[in-house]
Formats: C-alpha cells, sequence, structure tokens
C-alpha cells in the first residue's frame, strides 16, 4: 500500500524592516511592506511531517511533540483547509491522481532552537508546514503562491519561502491575493552575511506580537506616520543596498528601522516594553563597535536589530563576526563555551573575549554570566529544502515518533 508522506525543513527570517501592524487580521495582511534575511537552516529550523492516509479520521498536528488543537476557522485549520484546495484543483485536473484532498493528514512539526522566544518560531513552522503539504500534494504552486497560505498562518511566515534577502509586499487588494513574498536576492548573490543571535530570554513573551500589534494599530499616531512615510523609502533603499551589497547603507537602515520599530511599540497607549537593559547595552556596544570604523575613515561594520523581544541579532560581513562575537562575550560572559560551528576562534577558543583597538570600555557594563543565556552564529541561507524518507518525524502507525 503506497504511503503519502513528506518531509522539509523550513528557515528562521530575521526582518531589517518590521512588520508590525495588520489591516485584515483574519487574512493577516499588513500596514505596510517588510523586508529580511534568511537564516541558515544548519543552525535555525523547523521539520515538519505530513501524512495523508484513509486511516485518519480527522486532521492531527504535534508541535514538539505536543499536540495542538486545530480549531475551526483558526491559522492551523485555514492553511490545511488552503492546501487541500490546491491540492483539488491538481486532482481536478488529472483523474488519475490519488485523491490526498479528501484524506485527513498528520502533521508533526519539531523546531531546534526555542518556541515563542522572539526567534520566529512561527514563521518557519508554518513555513515548514505549507512546504511539506506542498510536497505531499505534489503542487506546481511557485514560493510566492504559497506564501499566500503561509501568511495566513503567521505574515512573516511568508518570507520563510525564500532564502537570501525577501520581501513581503504588503498588497492594497481586500482579498489579499497581491500581499505575498517576492525574493529581492538569492543566498548566492550576498553569502558572506552571517549573523549573532544573543539569546537574551527564551522566556515567553509578556506581550504577544499578535495583541501588541493590534494595541499600536489602535492607538500609536507615529505608526500612521512611519507606514505612509517612512516605510516605502526604506524599502527601496534596503532593496537596492543588497543589490549593490553596501553593507554600510544596509546597516544603517536595519538599525533605524529597529529603533522606530521599538519607538512606535514605546508610542503605543499603554506602552510596550520588549528590550530590557541587556538589549540596549548591546545596541551601545554594536554603535561603539561601528563609532571606531567610522573615525577612522571606516564604514558601519555591524547592525543590531529587534523583533518583539529582547534578544539581538547582529548582522556583519564574515570578516568582522570574530570582533562582534569577542565583544560580546567579554561583556556577556558565557556559561557554556561559544559554539563556534565555522572554526573561527581555532583550538584556542574565545576565551573571556576582548575589544578592538579605540573601543571605549565604559559604554556598557559588564553583565553576570546568564544574562545572554546562549550566542547562535549563522549566516544568511537557503529556502525550505524537501528532506529524505529517513528524516520522517512519524512512525508506521501515523504518529510522532519517541525522540531519544
Amino acid at each position: 500500500m503506497s504511503v503519502y508522506q513528506a518531509t522539509t525543513s523550513a528557515p528562521v527570517n530575521i526582518a531589517c524592516i518590521k512588520y508590525w501592524g495588520k489591516r485584515d487580521t483574519k487574512l493577516i495582511l499588513p500596514t505596510n511592506s517588510s523586508l529580511s534575511v534568511t537564516l541558515d537552516q544548519d543552525h535555525l529550523r523547523s521539520t515538519t511531517t505530513s501524512r495523508a492516509d484513509t486511516s485518519f479520521d480527522k486532521d492531527r498536528l504535534w508541535l514538539n511533540g505536543i499536540e495542538e488543537e486545530i480549531k475551526d476557522g483558526g491559522r492551523l485549520a485555514t492553511c490545511i483547509k488552503e492546501m487541500k484546495k490546491l491540492r483539488r484543483e491538481v486532482e481536478d485536473k488529472n483523474s488519475n491522481e490519488p485523491k490526498l484532498s479528501t484524506f485527513a493528514v498528520h502533521i508533526c512539526s519539531r523546531n531546534n532552537f526555542p518556541t515563542a522566544a522572539g526567534l520566529a518560531s512561527s514563521a518557519s513552522g508554518f513555513a515548514a508546514l505549507v512546504s511539506s503539504l506542498a510536497a505531499l500534494y505534489a503542487l506546481p504552486a511557485s514560493p510566492s503562491q504559497l506564501s499566500l497560505i503561509a501568511r495566513q498562518g503567521s505574515g512573516s511566515a511568508c518570507r520563510s519561502l525564500f532564502g537570501g534577502f525577501v520581501a513581503w509586499e504588503q498588497g492594497s487588494l481586500p482579498d489579499g491575493s497581491d500581499s505575498l513574498a517576492i525574493e529581492v536576492a538569492p543566498q548566492s548573490h550576498w553569502p558572506d552575511i552571517h549573523a549573532l543571535i544573543c539569546v537574551v530570554s527564551d522566556d515567553k513573551k509578556g506581550t504577544s506580537s499578535t495583541s501588541g500589534m493590534q494595541r499600536t494599530v489602535e492607538t500609536s499616531p507615529l505608526l500612521q506616520h512611519r507606514i505612509k512615510n517612512v516605510v516605502p523609502v526604506r524599502m527601496e533603499a534596503i532593496k537596492k543596498a543588497i543589490l549593490a551589497r553596501d553593507f554600510d547603507s544596509f546597516a544603517r537602515i536595519t538599525m533605524q528601522d529597529s529603533n522606530q520599530f521599538h519607538a512606535v511599540a514605546l508610542d503605543t497607549d499603554p506602552p510596550i516594553f520588549y528590550m530590557n537593559d541587556v538589549s540596549r547595552a548591546i545596541i551601545a556596544l554594536v554603535t561603539e563597535y561601528n563609532r571606531v570604523s567610522v573615525e577612522n575613515g571606516g564604514m558601519l561594520k555591524a547592525a543590531y536589530t529587534y523583533d518583539a523581544g529582547p534578544n539581538a541579532v547582529i548582522y556583519t560581513p564574515k570578516e568582522n563576526i570574530k570582533d562582534i562575537v569577542s565583544i560580546i562575550v567579554k561583556y556577556f560572559p558565557q556559561a557554556e563555551a561559544f559554539k563556534d560551528p565555522f572554526g573561527l576562534f581555532g583550538a584556542q577558543g574565545v576565551g573571556e573575549g576582548g575589544v578592538v583597538q579605540g573601543f571605549n570600555a565604559a559604554v556598557a557594563k559588564p553583565f553576570s554570566v546568564g544574562a545572554v543565556k546562549g550566542l547562535i552564529h549563522t549566516r544568511v541561507g537557503d529556502g525550505p529544502r524537501v528532506l529524505a524518507e529517513s528524516e520522517t518525524l512519524l512512525g508506521a502507525n501515523g504518529l510522532p515518533k519517541v525522540v531519544a
């Protein structure tokens, strides 16, 4: 008997131009366009197996070993329903195709990083869900077409359907058919962009992104200015910077947009605080590192960005990542040795870290061990991958495999 299943992985993306605010909460249509960098799945990914079978009596989904309720009309149900609809179109065109659209599905998904920690787990999760169903159903859809469905699960998920540098065009049509992701440049265009993620907290956020952004839309005058006057100009400028591989411009725009996003959160009534003292100290360190470079006739060398949480993502060309890791470790000593996936520091490791010549060490105070709980060094990566049958997360009985 045929087993109809597929396993895919999908990446995390971190926005440089932030998405914040919806014009339609059901379809998840944004108030502004956004742009992100896709990170390497070798370090951060969601993996999902989908299986369709006549013996299944209903659609079921497990995330990190725990079964999630698929609520009628909810985001999971919407994505599954839309994917089955696309499969039905395939079956209608070719009567020989098995009627997979009529079968219930079992879906098992795992993240290799903390969920709900401000690391865009919903983005990679819904991208992996849609990708695995697209592979299961052998759909002829393009990543942009699939992004229309992933968007209805989690807005930023639409950007995880591409590698490299990705724009989510806000669109203007009420049905959302023009609110989709497009590739600005592939991973191969600018492969030496690296990222250091500083995990400040892996706790669940006090104010969720969904409720936070709705409150901002309702109460922030600054958000309206951002939507109309700021983002459209920045989107064009950052696309040009990426295509020209102009890191100085890319860094400046990325930091300005992160700052404004958090200003908009502060302008919400009552205000929302996603950053903390650790977050602000990291900003001071990156700013000082850049100052040393610029005052010596150089360009900006690093860019910080923060989503709706305290975790920092620092983008920098490969040649500077060693400096960045050393500075962060000096001010935020690590309980465990820095995992060095690219072999930057050799056998001796990063040690106690250090700063570059001319760096004003007084811009931030050193914190105690644990203020930054972990460091993840990664780089720009590719889009969703279809994995081998051996990587399946479901056992022969259609239930999640027990993870040792």
